[in-house]
């Protein structure tokens, strides 16, 4: 057995900062070099940042991400580390290649790039592209042909780029083929509830395919509706877990390997750096040498393996996601602070207990906005919190306004209702204007659903926090976070009358939700299975749904389309959210009978 030392560094670039990230590259490699890494892997797209979306078919954004890797391959020299082989992702371009029907302009790749003694040593092109969920790579990128596989101190170790370790076939079964040691995976893997289990059973089931151990780096960070959450991860040729980074933050993650040394006999084929035969499966192995021999014996450091929390129990990780969100859409985006409506209500409530764990109490503004209808208990409550958590609050009583309103063109019923809301938010972006916060909108997944909110009203603001997460939801992630401040001894943040109390819009006198909508642990079952799933009205009244309720919810998801096309983005926590996930025309007459 041969010795490897590899430094995974799971980071958080932003999309297009080619500067930034290649700055995130040196120092990170730094850090590898110190620790005496052999190897350094950065994730997917890690120069421009993932996902570049149609920034791929900008011929420019194509040069400058080529350049970057170029220049960061010299800088990593003229910093003292290029004796430290790095692999970054960066976006490049199929070399020799004409453009042909049905390939993007300029034929962009997601590649991979080994760098080494200031120079780009080896590159290939992820070959499997997603186009599925939120992924829309067969759009961008056209596919590699190539898995390179590099003698590294001795042992073949083999890069891909993530969906190739996604898909059977491709380079996992040219890995195979060529008897690679160790197969490395750059990911920008976005989070979702009870992912990164899926992740771990699919690298042992690669891994024993193969019979290769396998890394996998992951990002961490926002970028936009997605959360990146890290859990990165090593498992040994047999599938069993050797070393796991944290969840949701920055880690350069060190591990020392034990891999099988190369056998050119076993392989059958010196290693070389021309490309050998045709094509099997549609990859070709390149093989390149880089060090033959292994690397003087030495001691082992422990590996790292960051525990778990009980995966029945993972509200924990979808309210450090949302905070995750939050922070890096407000930083990225040039937003110091945030600001938001704090009706007393359990969204608003958990709303802006994430804003303030995102980005610190000084930074989260709040105007308190009652109406002639709003209750007591609302104010107090909405009191309570600002007295919580130590946050800037002010009031502004809204009866006056709307009243001027109504002077000018007297409304009724709905529509009068509706301008309450309307004028929470024109003060909210007013002051957004005024001063320079981020507006946060406070709807939730069910009421975005059913279109239970006021278009230009409470959906006004340009991120949402809890906009992919259930109503059933919200009152876990409360419960859980004042749970997790009594652990540790600080008060809860969220006052117990904002979760215990019935919900309510508060537009009319005595108004409740259930007035207009059902019990929402009812309600939100039946919006999981349409939205979630896909299924028609047969296949959830044969689940046990009431047939008119199912009729009804149905009718009422689907004409709301064209506000959730409107809404603000938000943190995807879910297997489909509104957004990337799920596009659905606005003008639609197709309604789902079976």
């Amino acid at each position: 057995m041969a010795q490897l030392r590899i430094a995974m560094a799971q980071v958080n670039p932003t999309v297009g900062d080619l500067d930034g990230n290649s700055r995130i590259v040196v120092d990170y490699a730094r850090r590898a070099h110190e620790a005496g890494a052999h190897l350094a892997v950065f994730p997917e797209l890690m120069v421009t940042g993932y996902p570049v979306e149609d920034l791929a078919l900008r011929n420019s954004f194509v040069s400058a991400s080529v350049k970057a890797v170029a220049a960061l391959a010299e800088r990593l020299a003229e910093e003292g580390l290029g004796e430290l082989p790095v692999g970054v992702g960066y976006l490049s371009r199929r070399v020799g290649v004409g453009e042909r029907y049905g390939q993007p302009a300029g034929t962009p790749q997601n590649a991979f790039a080994l760098l080494y003694r200031g120079r780009v040593e080896i590159t290939s092109a992820k070959h499997h592209l997603p186009n599925y969920g939120v992924f829309d790579e067969f759009r961008n990128f056209v596919p590699g042909e190539t898995l390179p596989v590099v003698r590294l101190h001795g042992v073949d170790v083999a890069f891909a780029v993530c969906e190739d370790l996604w898909q059977g076939g491709g380079p996992v079964a040219a890995a195979r083929r060529a008897r690679a040691g160790l197969l490395v995976t750059l990911n920008a893997s976005p989070y979702e509830r009870d992912k990164d289990n899926v992740r771990m059973e699919l690298c042992q089931r690669r891994a024993r395919e193969m019979g290769a151990a396998v890394g996998y780096v992951n990002m961490s960070g926002g970028q936009d509706e997605l959360i990146f959450d890290g859990d990165s991860l090593i498992v040994d040729a047999e599938g069993e877990l050797i070393a796991r980074a944290p969840k949701f933050e920055e880690d350069l993650f060190v591990t020392d390997l034990a891999l099988p040394a190369a056998d050119d006999t076993a392989a059958g084929q010196e290693p070389r750096s021309e490309e050998p035969g045709e094509a099997v499966d549609g990859v070709r192995v390149v093989r390149h040498l880089h060090s033959a021999e292994p690397v003087a014996s030495y001691a082992p450091d422990p590996p790292v393996l960051t525990p778990r929390a009980d995966p029945s129990t993972d509200v924990g990780d979808v309210y450090r996601a949302l905070v995750v969100g939050v922070r890096d859409y407000a930083r990225k985006n040039g937003f110091g602070s945030v600001a938001l409506a704090l009706s007393g209500g359990i969204d608003s409530a958990l709303a802006t207990t994430v804003a303030v764990d995102a980005l610190g109490g000084d930074r989260v503004h709040v105007l308190l906005l009652p109406s002639k209808y709003s209750s007591d208990h609302s104010v107090s409550d909405a009191e309570d919190l600002v007295k919580r958590q130590g946050i800037t609050a002010r009031t502004v009583a809204i009866a006056p306004i709307v009243a001027a309103f109504e002077e000018s063109m007297p409304l009724e019923g709905l529509a009068a209702e509706n301008l309450q809301a309307r004028v929470r938010g024109t003060l909210l972006m007013g002051l957004s204007n005024q001063e320079g916060h981020l507006v946060l909108a406070t709807g939730n997944k069910s009421e975005l659903a059913t279109g239970y909110s006021t278009l230009y009203g409470d959906s006004v603001g340009g991120f949402a926090p809890i906009k992919d997460c259930w109503k059933s939801l919200v009152w876990e992630l409360a419960r859980w976070r004042n749970a997790e401040a009594e652990r540790t001894g600080a008060v809860a943040p969220i006052p117990e009358n904002s979760i215990a109390k019935p919900p309510s819009a508060e537009l009319r006198p005595g108004q409740v939700d259930t007035d207009s909508l059902p019990d929402y642990d009812l309600l939100d079952g039946l919006l999981d299975a349409y939205i979630g799933t896909d299924k028609g009205m047969r296949e959830l009244a044969i689940d046990g749904y009431d047939p008119e309720l199912v009729q009804r919810v149905i009718r009422m998801v689907d004409k709301a389309e064209y506000k959730r096309r409107q809404y603000p983005p938000g943190p995807k926590i879910s297997s489909r959210n509104f957004g990337r996930d799920r596009r659905l025309p606005i003008t639609n007459r197709w309604t789902p009978r079976a």
